[in-house]
Parts: C-alpha cells; structure tokens; sequence
C-alpha cells in the first residue's frame, strides 16, 4: 500500500481540481463573470425576443442544433465508454506494450484496471449530463412552442413563461457545460495512465486551459463588449 501514495495524491488532486473549479465556476460571484453566464443573459434576451415575433421557425431551428449537438456529445460518451472497457479488458495487452519502454511505467494490473475503471466513471458521468441536458433541451423546445402569441407579450402569465423557460433554458445548458467539463477532465486523467506524475501536470493544464477560455479568451472578451 505504501507504494501507491503518490497515486492517490495525484487522484486526490484530481478530484480536488474538478470540484474546486466547478464550484468556483458555478456557485461563486467570479464565476458569474465567466463565458458561460455572459451567455446566459443573452438566453433570456433570445426568449423576449421571441415573443415579439409572429413567425418562430427560424428559433425552432436554433433550438434543433443544440439538441442535436447534445446528442452528439451523449453518443460519443457512449463510445468512449465502450473504448474504456476495451481498454479494461486488454489489462495483459497493455503492460506488455509498457513492459517494452525502455524506462520502466509498468503500473499492477491491479492499478491499471482501477485507472481503467475511473475512465469508464467518468465517460459514464458526461453521459447522463449529456442525456439529461438533451432532455431538457426537448423541454425547452416545448416551452418554446408554447409561447403566448405576439398580442399577449406585455401580460403577466407571457412574463412568467418567459421566465420559466429562461431557467430551465438555463438548467439544460449547466448540465451541457458539466458534460463538456468531464471530457476535459477526463483528457487530464489519461495522464495517469503514464504516472501519477503526469497526472499531477495534465490535470494542472486543463484547468489552466478551461480556466483561460472561461475568464481570458478572445470570446470572454468579445462577450464583455
């Protein structure tokens, strides 16, 4: 057990990186400054503006490609859990491939089914995010259809349906940006699969790479304006 410290420091690490960033992100006054809450408010802006238009398809539309894109995303978490479990199964396989380095990263099998098992976690978390992001999308897209006719946009019960749809436009969009957040996440973890050294470095460059196009990239500032 004693030789496995540094692993589970590097996990540690991990995991704490993950919920650091995702908690700052989404439940503290930075984060209401990030790219992703810039864009909230023009959801809302995109859910008034739709009242004030007799004709709605072009909107039906927009709201067709996100679902789509989230289909996407869901399917290939789908995919990447099938890979992770061939990777499970293909334990002999692997450390030979390791066995031939010339420097010496051969991890237990039983260390590596269990850096497997963390993999197929974490693709099987994007997946239910994606999944229900999806589904909240559908919601969104009903609401949508719902929407009171131009005649009626200044009543209270427009107000109120505007602003459901808005929250739950909202809602389905956190849990995207959550599923989008694991395969990042998930790129940092394969560095384990090298060291636990790695582990440390890799995870370090995705939150600095997230953190970057949340609160510094061109788009952040683009947005700002």
């Amino acid at each position: 057990m004693s030789g496995y410290w540094i692993d589970i420091l590097a996990v540690g690490f991990f995991t704490l990186e993950w919920t650091v960033y995702a908690v700052t992100l989404e439940h503290s006054a930075y984060g209401q400054d990030s790219l992703s809450s810039r864009m909230h408010a023009y959801r809302e802006t995109w859910i008034r503006r739709l009242l004030d238009r007799d004709s709605r398809m072009v909107d039906m539309q927009i709201m067709g490609s996100l679902q789509n894109g989230t289909a996407f995303f869901a399917s290939t978490s789908l995919i990447a859990v099938g890979g992770a479990l061939a990777l499970l199964r293909s334990t002999n396989e692997a450390l030979a491939v390791f066995a031939a380095l010339p420097i010496d990263l051969s991890p237990s099998p039983a260390l590596w089914e269990i850096k497997c098992v963390g993999l197929i976690l974490i693709f099987i978390y994007a997946f239910f995010k994606f999944a229900w992001s999806y589904r909240l999308f559908n919601y969104v897209a009903i609401l949508l259809g719902a929407m009171p006719p131009v005649q009626e946009r200044d009543t209270p019960g427009a107000e109120a349906h505007v602003v459901r749809t808005t929250r739950l436009f909202e809602t389905a969009g956190r849990h995207f940006n959550r599923g989008q957040r694991a395969f990042f996440f998930a790129l940092g973890y394969l560095g384990w699969f090298v060291s636990p050294w790695v582990l440390f470095v890799s995870t370090a460059a995705v939150v600095i790479v997230t953190w970057r196009r949340q609160f510094a990239s061109s788009a952040w500032r683009a947005m700002g304006g």
